[in-house]
């Protein structure tokens, strides 16, 4: 059954080419909204704070500061809207899954550039 799934996921599900990301990362995703008859792209800059599963159902977790407020968006690597994926800033943690990040404020909440 899972070679079944693994089959039609590879012949039928269009594969869209980004940049290499990872937790900490701060990036940029432009995706396309239509609301009526008109279509514009809105971005969404963050820090990603996890990616999940692995495949066709891969996603990743974006989350930016709105004023005060913590905004999260989660967003599937295959969704037809996303128009394309810019790398802003790499960050070094040390985790996969930075969500100690979400109780951080002020200067505690930077993340250290990593330089290569």
């Amino acid at each position: 059954m899972e070679n079944l799934v693994k089959y039609v996921q590879d012949k039928y599900v269009a594969k869209k080419e980004f940049p290499a990301f990872a937790a900490g990362d701060t990036i940029t995703v432009y995706q396309e909204i239509t609301e009526g008859g008109k279509s514009r792209v809105q971005f969404f800059r963050g820090v990603v704070i996890q990616r999940r599963g692995h495949g066709a159902t891969e996603t990743f977790t974006i989350r930016k500061m709105s004023g005060d407020v913590g905004v999260e968006r989660i967003f599937p690597v295959n969704l037809p809207a996303i128009q394309k994926i810019e790398v802003n800033k790499r960050g070094k943690v040390r985790r996969a899954r930075i969500f100690y990040f979400r109780n951080l404020r002020g200067k505690k909440a930077r993340i250290k550039d990593a330089s290569f």
